[in-house]
């Protein structure tokens, strides 16, 4: 696929995108280029979309352009694969497969430093173990303790960690995180808390196990945790929109939003084995 961001200026209209849409899925004899094309542009701003959220947590090595492409790839995709009989909409779809082709390139790539992946991994352990002794949610100074750092420390590992939450939540529930080897099987927590419709049939209703669980979980989640998930994924704001809101530093809320992703995962994790 040659087509780049820079060289659409304007969506098609909404009757061509229309046409076009009724043409590709009723084709018989292999989808008009033309009308593949069409669709590709109208629908090009979610690839914009969706690297221009991860790219704020990526370090200044990665390649923005290279995953701009990729982007584009699982638009494609997402075209040639959507069926509306499944009663998803092509927005939600797109944007799933969209993210997931980004981050299996991005997990290809092993852009993460391992240092960060251990030591998100030690903070979800902790909150895992802490939650599971005292039967409720604990506080950052439990964790650090835990952990035999500092609050301020402490501040700094969330911080480090900042680049794995983002791609955690799009690792299966079952899975590890942030890791190189590809991203294993089963749904998301970013699919799970972004909207639990926009999946395919087969896929809900483990998804909808998972739901079941991440909700009882968020509602037991300190307020400003819950608070900054639902900007975040529900709303789609930035995190400087949210640090906005909070009046408080961007850094924070990306602390603060990692610690809420480490928690969901250690608990999803410790109820999936039970």
């Amino acid at each position: 696929m040659s087509i780049t961001l820079t060289e659409i200026s304007s969506a098609p209209p909404p009757a061509v995108v229309s046409t076009a849409w009724r043409a590709y899925q009723h084709a018989t004899n292999g989808a008009d280029r033309d009308d593949e094309q069409t669709l590709i542009e109208r629908y090009l701003p979610l690839v914009r979309n969706v690297v221009d959220r991860i790219k704020m947590n990526l370090p200044a090595h990665v390649e923005v352009e290279d995953l701009y492409s990729v982007g584009v790839t699982g638009l494609l995709a997402a075209i040639q694969r959507y069926d509306p009989e499944q009663g998803n909409t092509f927005a939600g779809y797109a944007t799933l497969r969209i993210r997931g082709a980004v981050l299996d390139e991005l997990r290809r790539l092993d852009w993460c430093p391992r240092r960060a992946r251990a030591k998100a991994r030690k903070i979800k352990d902790a909150i895992g173990e802490l939650e599971q002794r005292h039967g409720r949610a604990v506080t950052d100074a439990e964790v650090s303790e835990h952990l035999g750092i500092s609050l301020h420390d402490y501040a700094h590992w969330l911080e480090e960690s900042r680049p794995v939450t983002f791609v955690a939540i799009d690792q299966p529930a079952s899975g590890d995180d942030g890791g190189s080897g590809g991203g294993g099987s089963g749904v998301s927590l970013h699919e799970v808390i972004a909207d639990k419709n926009d999946t395919p049939v087969r896929e809900r209703m483990e998804k909808e196990e998972v739901w079941q669980l991440i909700a009882q979980r968020i509602t037991e989640l300190p307020d400003i945790q819950k608070r900054i998930l639902a900007m975040y994924y529900f709303e789609n704001m930035r995190l400087a929109e949210i640090a906005a809101v909070f009046r408080l530093t961007e850094s924070r809320i990306c602390q603060i939003h990692s610690q809420a992703v480490l928690t969901l995962r250690a608990y999803i994790l410790r109820a999936q084995n039970r």
